[in-house]
């Protein structure tokens, strides 16, 4: 099976290169598809400012999805370390960006996510990723926060976990209702941010302080 490398970036002279890999069978695929719905909906795909665009959305779509191709469960696991700290670790604020299931259409916003360590910690940066490996995938905002949630448990087991979601749904947007303005949170909690309020309280108001 071909892999295609696209976009070679060297910004520097220090060396740093970006590759993007595709799957020419995956992306031929998907373009050809991506061709025969253009022409359904009405436009002529030889014209010059569609002539790229299936093989161009069979890239990004492949970009957006890329989730599936990501063990979460292995982010934590590459980065997880022995440590006696039992207070509260928050990474806030973390932008999502994913496609609703149901139409197809993006949502986005932010995640905040906490844990109470119970011997072991992680890098910070793979709590973002662990957020980002399930958003890449077609998802309900329901679903995404529970999985975060889970992954974490699993994979530390600490004494709890907190997820909190707000995001914009734009098939509420520009399509439906068409509601500009709504913000949809969801949250999941387990172990001390279920049992204990002040715990629980404390992390809401943590993640809605500015200390910045």
């Amino acid at each position: 099976m071909e892999i295609v490398n696209d976009g070679a970036f060297v910004p520097d002279s220090e060396g740093y290169e970006k590759i993007e890999r595709w799957n020419s069978e995956n992306t031929k695929k998907l373009a050809d598809h991506y061709k025969a719905i253009i022409e359904l909906l009405g436009e002529d795909v030889s014209r010059e400012g569609l002539l790229d665009t299936p093989v161009r959305v069979a890239k990004a779509m492949q970009f957006l999805t890329h989730g599936y191709n990501v063990d979460p469960g292995k982010i934590i696991q590459s980065a997880k370390f022995k440590e006696d700290y039992r207070q509260m670790v928050i990474v806030k604020d973390i932008e999502i960006y994913s496609m609703c299931e149901h139409h197809m259409i993006p949502f986005y916003g932010k995640a905040h996510v906490a844990y109470i360590p119970n011997g072991y910690i992680t890098g910070l940066s793979k709590i973002a990723r662990v957020v980002e490996a399930f958003a890449r995938r077609l998802q309900v905002q329901e679903r995404l926060t529970v999985q975060i949630r889970d992954c974490i448990q699993e994979n530390l087991n600490p004494l709890g976990v907190a997820v909190v979601i707000e995001a914009g749904h734009m098939c509420m947007q520009m399509r439906g209702v068409q509601k500009q303005n709504s913000v949809t949170t969801t949250s999941a909690f387990t172990g001390i941010f279920l049992s204990q309020n002040k715990t629980r309280e404390e992390f809401v108001h943590l993640i809605g302080t500015k200390l910045h």
